[in-house]
């Protein structure tokens, strides 16, 4: 209970501060995937109470179109969309090709799509993508134990999209042959984790594309681990309530430049 009250408290220390930092008005549009539920659906309401203007996503065809009638405004995107199929000490990879497809490829197409769209602004656009420490790179239970693959992936100066897009074919690959278990891949969550962590590659080499942009047209892109958060893609067996984790969505959503 003490540790739920202090986690409280710093949100709402966070949220004060935030709001002293305000650089932002009801016309600053931000766009939020997989808004219909959980994590999404939390950021969503969090936004709105910060006086952002924010656009919902879901699967549904009906609310994507109006999503695409205010994208020529915006000036944040917030990749939560995602799916999981395993749940416990599952490790099957039955719907690898859903899960690579809707967690990377999906946030991969969405910054693509939007980037162009977004405003320029003095303060710069903002990204944030919503990921996993299961797909850390260097994780001792769960990393890539391939060393060619993981060093190929760690360099950032020499990171692309082709490396990271091969990297998670090869996995696809591999699913289709029956030899993925062999690959050198993540063993927790195999198809999720790698899904996660191309995501987390994807962010750092879009990190140093966006730093070359001139003042005014900047955009700043970072992704978080909520942790295990209670919703229904954990089959509401995380620890972690919705509204104890928010704190680093909006903070990196909303922060100063200089803060981020």
């Amino acid at each position: 209970m003490h540790e739920a009250v202090s986690r409280i408290s710093v949100l709402a220390s966070e949220q004060r501060r935030i709001q002293d930092l305000e650089w932002w008005s009801s016309e600053t549009i931000a766009v939020v995937t997989g808004g219909n539920r959980g994590i999404g659906f939390e950021i969503v309401h969090q936004l709105a109470l910060h006086g952002v203007t924010v656009v919902l996503t879901s699967r549904e065809t009906a609310v994507g179109e109006e999503a695409a009638k205010f994208a020529n405004v915006m000036y944040g995107l917030v990749n939560n969309a995602g799916v999981n199929f395993n749940i416990g000490k599952d490790n099957s990879v039955e719907f690898a090709e859903m899960v690579i497809q809707v967690n990377y490829f999906g946030t991969k197409n969405m910054i693509k799509a939007l980037v162009p769209l977004m405003r320029p602004s003095p303060a710069g656009a903002r990204i944030v993508s919503v990921t996993s420490r299961l797909g850390r790179l260097n994780s001792k239970q769960n990393g890539i134990s391939n060393v060619t693959v993981r060093k190929q992936l760690e360099d950032v100066e020499s990171l692309s999209e082709e490396v990271i897009d091969n990297t998670v074919n090869t996995f696809l690959e591999q699913v289709k042959e029956g030899t993925w278990e062999s690959g050198g891949w993540p063993q927790v969550f195999t198809d999720y984790s790698l899904s996660k962590l191309a995501v987390n590659a994807y962010t750092r080499l879009m990190a140093r594309i966006f730093e070359e942009r001139p003042e005014g047209h900047k955009i700043y892109i970072n992704c978080y681990c909520p942790g295990w958060v209670k919703t229904a893609m954990t089959g509401w067996a995380g620890h972690v309530l919705l509204k104890m984790q928010l704190d680093t969505a909006c903070s990196l959503a909303c922060l100063l430049p200089d803060r981020l």
